[in-house]
């Protein structure tokens, strides 16, 4: 069961829902790799402040959904702002950072890239745009990445329970 932290900042409210760790499986797919199934836990934590910490790790599962390999990792801070505003400075252990803006409402969060840098040895991203939903008490996502040359469509997309 899930519970409102007493000391959670005003400005948090519309996104109270992600705090904790949740874990689940996803697929994803992009036109210069092949198709895949991936296992996933993310973890939103909160000090009081008007931001969660967050964290994510995947790994590749098979057929049988036992794991592969790890895979992707990225971390950052949702920066939460009055009225539903929300920022989101991410890093990713491929090596590139993101800075993305959108809203939260609702059980909704939708968030786009507003700058993307990366290092030399890091693939080419160039755009985001995220989407989470508290669709029955799950986490379902959606990420779709413009990269390698590609124009923004869909990349990843999960569906998480908590933990």
């Amino acid at each position: 069961m899930f519970h409102i932290p007493e000391n959670l900042h005003p400005d948090c409210g519309p996104v109270a829902w992600l705090l904790g760790h949740w874990v689940g499986n996803g697929k994803g797919d992009y036109p210069t790799i092949e198709g895949f199934e991936y296992g996933q836990e993310l973890v939103f934590q909160q000090d009081g402040r008007p931001f969660f910490h967050y964290f994510a790790r995947s790994w590749i599962v098979d057929a049988e959904g036992e794991k592969v390999r790890e895979a992707a990792q990225e971390t950052g801070f949702l920066r939460c702002r009055p009225d539903g505003e929300i920022e989101l400075l991410l890093t990713h252990n491929t090596g590139f950072a993101e800075i993305w803006y959108g809203r939260a409402a609702e059980g909704k969060v939708e968030l786009h890239t507003a700058g993307v840098s990366y290092t030399d040895s890091a693939k080419e991203v160039t755009a985001g745009h995220r989407l989470y939903g508290n669709v029955e008490g799950e986490l379902l996502y959606a990420y779709d990445m413009a990269a390698m040359g590609q124009d923004l469509q869909p990349h990843l997309w999960a569906q998480l329970r908590r933990a």
